[in-house]
């Protein structure tokens, strides 16, 4: 009977740790597989994913020990209905959790989903991943992408984002001069939502590991400038 007692005490215990850990973000990466992205540059969208994750200044930026943990999950995207999860909610508490979240996207093989471009689905895509984390204290979605919607809800009729959503982007704008520009302010115009949204500029798949790089310190030393006290001043 004591040892069971005990035994349930150190349950109790473990479970109010986890909670106790909190979540200061819940983040979705969701990927362009589309017909526009060739077999070359999916590698380079997957792999500079997992490569920034583990950047050694985003990866101290995940593991802030005077924060609670991110939770991330990361889904690929194309035409309409077409979305798969290659990464489920990963609680981001450790330097090995987060090795093991950055192989698990390597290791995603693509899947044989249609040409089109459905950014509007995309987006409640990662809506209802994030409402299953109710708990976070913030959540944002993050869409990468190579171009327009030209299926699908369009992002400009899908109305708000639920509230207490951020959706953020990352653009991979062509290499020739000028035909970047109408693409960032279509982003701007029509994806992004909610405080302090951005649009990331990648040129080219080559330059794509290095803007998910930028992208992801900015989220998360804007949080975590946001979520320390302030010191008072002196006189």
């Amino acid at each position: 009977m004591i040892r069971a007692i005990c035994g349930a005490l150190l349950l109790a215990g473990l479970a109010d740790g986890v909670a106790a850990q909190g979540c200061r973000q819940a983040l979705v990466l969701g990927l362009d597989v589309s017909g526009s992205v060739d077999a070359r540059e999916y590698a380079l969208q997957r792999d500079g994913v997992a490569a920034a994750l583990t950047a050694p200044d985003v990866a101290a930026a995940l593991l802030d020990p005077a924060m609670p943990p991110v939770r991330l999950a990361v889904f690929e995207w194309s035409g309409p209905g077409e979305t798969r999860l290659i990464l489920p909610w990963t609680g981001i508490d450790g330097a090995a959790a987060l090795s093991a979240a950055a192989r698990q996207i390597r290791s995603a093989r693509r899947a044989g989903f249609g040409p089109t471009t459905a950014l509007g689905g995309a987006m409640g895509e990662g809506y209802a991943l994030l409402a299953a984390q109710p708990d976070c204290d913030r959540h944002t979605l993050d869409l990468s992408a190579d171009g327009t919607s030209n299926a699908g809800p369009r992002p400009q009729d899908t109305g708000a984002a639920p509230p207490g959503v951020t959706v953020n982007a990352l653009l991979v704008a062509p290499e020739a001069p000028g035909r970047a520009a109408p693409l960032v302010d279509y982003f701007r115009a029509y994806v992004i939502r909610g405080a302090d949204a951005f649009v990331e500029t990648a040129i080219g798949f080559d330059d794509y590991e290095a803007a998910m790089r930028r992208k992801l310190l900015r989220e998360l030393r804007a949080l975590a400038i946001g979520a320390r006290p302030v010191p008072a001043r002196r006189g």
